[in-house]
């Protein structure tokens, strides 16, 4: 039997896990109503059909002393496949990049970059500059984060 995918009912469980992804079964099951082996099985599909591709703690980055938050922008002269693939991987390397997008408009990438201080920050944009040739480079410095890591509203 065919279903809609992600109906209501599924809807219903993928916000609640964004919400808190270590809510037992019992009281993802309470929550969502339904029952336990019911959400078993929809928790088991969307993570079968990669809906779920894992579960994460969110940790406060002000309480691990990592306070600076950094949109690096990235402009570039090179498209080649070759070049990407050797950003990419170089762009990978880098921890304190927390998120990595290809993007239109003025710029070709922008990376969000989680890190202590300035100091800090000058370390990442040095081994972030080492390796691949890169037209110039911009970045933007949160004052402060208003909403962070929101769920995706389904």
């Amino acid at each position: 039997m065919k279903r809609d995918f992600p109906d209501q009912i599924d809807s219903r469980i993928l916000t609640a896990i964004q919400g808190d992804a270590s809510l037992s079964q019992r009281d993802l099951a309470e929550k969502v109503g339904i029952s336990q082996n019911a959400c078993w099985r929809r928790l088991k599909a969307l993570r079968e059909s990669g809906v779920i591709i894992g579960s994460t703690a969110r940790l406060d980055r002000e309480k691990l002393g990592l306070g600076l938050v950094v949109f690096v922008m990235i402009r570039t002269r090179h498209h080649s496949v070759d070049w990407l693939n050797t950003f990419r991987r170089h762009v990978s390397t880098l921890p304190e990049v927390v998120d990595f997008f290809r993007i239109g408009g003025d710029y070709d990438y922008m990376l969000k970059v989680v890190t202590r201080d300035m100091a800090s920050y000058d370390s990442v944009y040095q081994r972030l500059i080492e390796r691949v040739e890169l037209d110039s480079v911009t970045s933007y410095f949160a004052m402060e984060a208003i909403e962070e890591q929101r769920p995706i509203p389904l």
